[in-house]
């Protein structure tokens, strides 16, 4: 039971963590040019997203009936 309740606190944390990455990556200025940061955070965003989603998949396992 506790291991599920750190895992619903850590799923919200990882949620609210991809919404900032998500408002900053909105604030970086698009150029034609090759963006460093840009880049740094949509990786950092992809990889929350997968850590999201094996939570989920933890939490929430598809049980076929």
């Amino acid at each position: 039971m506790d291991d599920e309740l750190f895992l619903h606190k850590e799923l919200e944390g990882l949620r609210q963590e991809h919404k900032a990455l998500d408002a900053r990556l909105s604030d970086v200025p698009e150029n034609g040019h090759i963006n460093f940061e840009a880049a740094r955070l949509k990786k950092e965003k992809l990889r929350l997203k997968d850590r999201i989603a094996k939570i989920e998949q933890t939490l929430y396992p598809d049980i076929i009936a």
